[in-house]
């Protein structure tokens, strides 16, 4: 039994937090600059020349990559075999939210009861934390910030196993169509497919960490990411809703098995700020 201490993850958090406002990572960085030299429309070049240079100027200066530094999102793989020391182990996630929020000077965008008062918490606590129980005696911790703007674009659908595949492609490209400048494209569309209605959502958000440029593993289900894609784009968005060729980057899609009456099909989008990092304590 591997121990690791509550006070080591609180630290790892509150960098990752700063890291991931401030750093974009490479594949995305890449899938931009693509983008660029690819995109038809001149409005949409002269959008992506901009999102490009506000990469770099970020990287120089303490300057988060968006004003909205979002919701926390704290992904989780718990090898079975560690055991956390000196404090509980979301306990220790907030609080490395609330540091790496707070003494990283970044917005704090988190309200509570949020039908009524909306007060702000200020500290952008709680975190959203999703836990993997994996084999080994690692902890691997995965910090990505979540707009409002994109993150309300999200979408659930219960179809029933008769929409077929022809059904699922409608719901999603009609998600990003009705969706159109929101998200702040070009976008990267998490997409999941089967389980139950918080699987399908959750796969969709699991989906978005997977880096750009690679394709699903499962043939089938790489061609299905190709077409959404391809359909996607045709939709004539283009960067920041001005018109053009790139309305998102990549369309990622996990799928799982699901109850024999159900079809659930989840959409989470990302938007061109796709923020993450992690770390393996």
């Amino acid at each position: 039994m591997r121990e690791i201490s509550a006070s080591q993850i609180t630290e790892t958090v509150a960098r990752l937090a700063v890291e991931a406002n401030h750093y974009l990572g490479d594949d995305v960085v890449a899938a931009l600059k693509h983008a660029r030299e690819t995109e038809e429309s001149p409005a949409g070049r002269d959008v992506l020349d901009q999102l490009i240079k506000n990469v770099e100027i970020a990287k120089q200066g303490v300057f988060p990559l968006c004003q909205d530094t979002g919701v926390a999102v704290v992904v989780v793989e718990l090898g079975q075999d560690v055991h956390i020391v000196g404090g509980d182990l979301y306990d220790a996630i907030h609080a490395g939210v609330r540091k790496g929020y707070t003494e990283g000077y970044l917005r704090k965008s988190m309200v509570a009861q949020p039908f009524s008062e909306r007060k702000n918490t200020k500290d952008n606590t709680p975190a959203m934390i999703h836990t993997d129980i994996v084999p080994g005696d690692k902890l691997k911790i995965t910090v990505m910030p979540k707009g409002g703007g994109c993150e309300n674009m999200s979408a659930l659908a219960m179809l029933t196993p008769s929409a077929g595949r022809k059904g699922v492609v409608d719901f999603i490209v009609n998600t990003i169509d009705k969706a159109g400048s929101n998200p702040c494209p070009p976008t990267i569309v998490g997409v999941g497919i089967g389980g139950s209605a918080d699987q399908a959502m959750w796969l969709a958000k699991k989906a978005l960490l997977r880096p750009l440029g690679e394709p699903n593993p499962d043939p089938e289900t790489a061609a299905l990411e190709k077409e959404l894609l391809e359909r996607i784009n045709n939709l004539g968005i283009g960067p920041m809703g001005l018109g053009g060729r790139w309305t998102s980057l990549a369309v990622h899609v996990l799928a799982a098995p699901a109850h024999i009456a159900s079809l659930p099909v989840g959409v989470n989008v990302q938007c061109h700020s796709a923020r993450y990092k992690e770390a393996v304590l």
